[in-house]
């Protein structure tokens, strides 16, 4: 089930993003932030009681930006993504958003996958922007009004 975030939820969302972003991992004060910020959307997948995975965005003007999104390890090739991703293209179009922005960094070759499969293009680079060697590909998803749902 996905359904929008909580603050009864920091906790299992920091815990997810030790797990995935190791070192780069927000902390639970940066979860509760995000949470509250203005013009995001927060979502979270539950399994069994329990949060799998979230995603969360920022919605500026007719501007989505995919801030972060993560499942456990143990729930991935599940649609658990994917059903995150389709969770925040319908909030953030409903939010009047036209097109969500992401980057991601090129070494990242699982991520770059998923992403493609879920119809975003490669729209730009920064080279070393993850640090010398690696580069954030920019992508893009464009109109999110009128889309089919993805499927997970």
């Amino acid at each position: 089930m996905i359904r929008a975030a909580t603050p009864d939820d920091v906790g299992a969302i920091a815990d997810i993003e030790r797990v995935v972003f190791e070192s780069e991992a927000w902390s639970d004060s940066l979860v509760d932030l995000e949470l509250v910020a203005p013009g995001r959307v927060v979502v979270v997948a539950e399994h069994e009681d329990a949060v799998v995975g979230y995603a969360s965005a920022a919605v500026i003007a007719d501007v989505a930006d995919l801030t972060r999104i993560a499942v456990r390890w143990a729930d991935r090739r599940e649609g658990v993504g994917t059903a995150l991703l389709a969770a925040l293209l319908d909030s953030a179009a409903e939010r009047g958003a036209e097109r969500m922005m992401l980057e991601v960094a090129d070494t990242n070759v699982p991520a770059l996958a998923f992403y493609t499969v879920s119809g975003f293009a490669e729209i730009a680079r920064r080279r070393d922007y993850y640090g010398r060697g690696v580069d954030a590909v920019v992508m893009e998803l464009a109109p999110l009004t009128g889309r089919d749902r993805l499927e997970p």
